[in-house]
């Protein structure tokens, strides 16, 4: 008991993860509570619908991901910079991320008018393919304003003061989810939008949360002490450190969910009722996997602070305090999830037709199984990547990520349906032993501790 209390006290302990880590699991969830509301309220309007928002919306942020990667990395630079005490750097760093957000946004436009012949080559149902290329292109729109919160999330986080973020994603969330029930379903007096209605929605919140973004950077002693609007300038020198840093960390984003998009868009194949069972379980399991999320930014953070501080050792204790903390709460999801399956499953079927979900839920009890025991190892793929990351160790963790995914998830997926037709368990079977492989190939490198040496920013004379 001593040593856990201890542990809880000292520097890069218990407290110090918690302390960053809960607004930033708060904002997490906040976007894993919209996803689950969004595709809760299109699970009531249809099949096609709800079969049809996860390929479109994971295609939309395959395309996103990489500029997300690359502008969000700013929090590992902020946070370097503010361990290292150079706050006049801060600023400055933030807009070369607000300004690859604009090239991004530009590009994830280019993308709407071939958003039909992307959706077809899936061989996925006409009816279903429709619904995807509406979805998809309402989506495209909020390629800029998503991308740029990222850039402006690490001016905060990346300084230990998460809390704004929390608050701007918690209205941003609240927002979405109430245009989301007047647009899919037609209230209080809008006409009945269906998909492209969870669309519209997701790119009015977006918007509004840039908007505040942009007036917290402004406000108060900000700009005195960080230079938050004087540090507009390009600054190529910088913009260059970011891109060789974030362009690996923005590629292993991309590539890891163009894995999984694909993943899904081959499963679909086996038919709507194995799309959509598989959209419910992946759905599920991001409301536990988005506050992991937010666990692992606050680890990035930490060892990122740590580092630009000279202290190796306590960047290295904070990632074993994060991991202990989100370990004991993974496994508790994972047993719910084989204990209580139909707790999750229920807000689904609640409006859902009967005679057509039935089968489904099911089959999601099934796959939440497998879900289970993959988020046990997803602890350690996401805790040890991280912290390898906000040392600047971006590299290994797009190597990782890419030659994992596909060589253990993507292709055996495809040869197994495609080519000996196998059936959805294999499916899952591989993405399984993806993880668990990712997981711990994560731990070994951090095991290593090459990453102790690595800094990102400018080093000390």
């Amino acid at each position: 008991m001593n040593r856990i209390i201890n542990r809880w006290k000292s520097e890069g302990g218990y407290r110090d993860v918690l302390v960053l880590a809960i607004p930033l699991i708060i904002s997490t969830g906040t976007v894993s509570v919209l996803h689950f509301i969004d595709r809760m309220f299109l699970t009531w309007y249809s099949a096609n619908a709800i079969a049809a928002s996860m390929p479109a919306s994971m295609v939309s942020q395959a395309i996103m991901s990489f500029f997300i990667g690359v502008a969000g990395y700013t929090s590992v630079f902020v946070a370097q910079y503010y361990g290292a005490a150079k706050y006049n750097r801060v600023g400055p760093v933030i807009w070369q991320g607000i300004y690859i957000s604009i090239f991004g946004g530009i590009l994830l436009m280019l993308f709407i008018p071939f958003a039909e012949i992307i959706f077809r080559f899936f061989g996925h149902d006409p009816a279903i393919q429709k619904e995807e290329v509406t979805y998809f292109r309402v989506l495209c729109f909020s390629g800029f304003p998503a991308i740029a919160c990222a850039a402006i999330s690490g001016y905060f986080s990346g300084r230990g003061r998460p809390w704004p973020v929390m608050w701007v994603n918690c209205f941003a969330a609240a927002v979405n989810i109430v245009l989301d029930y007047a647009f899919i379903f037609g209230k209080w007096g809008v006409p009945e939008w269906g998909i492209k209605g969870a669309g519209i929605a997701t790119v009015t919140a977006s918007v509004g949360s840039l908007i505040i973004f942009l007036f917290l950077l402004a406000v108060g002693s900000q700009n005195k002490i960080y230079h938050t609007i004087s540090g507009f300038r390009p600054d190529w020198e910088l913009m260059k450190r970011i891109l060789k840093f974030g362009i690996p960390a923005g590629t292993q984003f991309f590539l890891d969910m163009a894995s999984f998009t694909v993943f899904l868009l081959i499963l679909g194949r086996l038919g709507t009722a194995s799309l959509v069972a598989s959209n419910i379980a992946f759905n599920i399991n991001s409301l536990a996997f988005m506050p992991m999320i937010g666990c692992g930014n606050a680890v990035s953070i930490l060892v990122g602070q740590f580092l630009g501080k000279g202290r190796p050792d306590l960047a290295e204790k904070s990632s074993y305090s994060a991991f202990h903390l989100t370990f004991i709460y993974m496994l508790s999801i994972s047993i719910a999830y084989v204990t209580i399956p139909w707790l999750f499953i229920a807000p689904f079927a609640a409006k859902a037709d009967p005679a057509m979900f039935t089968g489904i839920a099911e089959l999601t009890v099934v796959l939440l199984r497998f879900v289970a025991i993959y988020s046990i190892f997803d602890t350690l793929s996401i805790i040890f990547s991280s912290a390898v990351k906000g040392a600047g160790d971006t590299r290994f963790v797009m190597y990782m990520t890419v030659t994992i995914g596909w060589l253990v998830m993507v292709i055996p997926t495809y040869l197994s349906i495609v080519v000996f037709g196998y059936g959805i368990m294999a499916c899952w079977l591989f993405a399984t032993l993806c993880v668990i492989t990712l997981g711990i190939g994560f731990l070994l490198r951090f095991l290593n501790g090459k990453w102790k040496t690595m800094l990102v920013i400018e080093r000390p004379e």
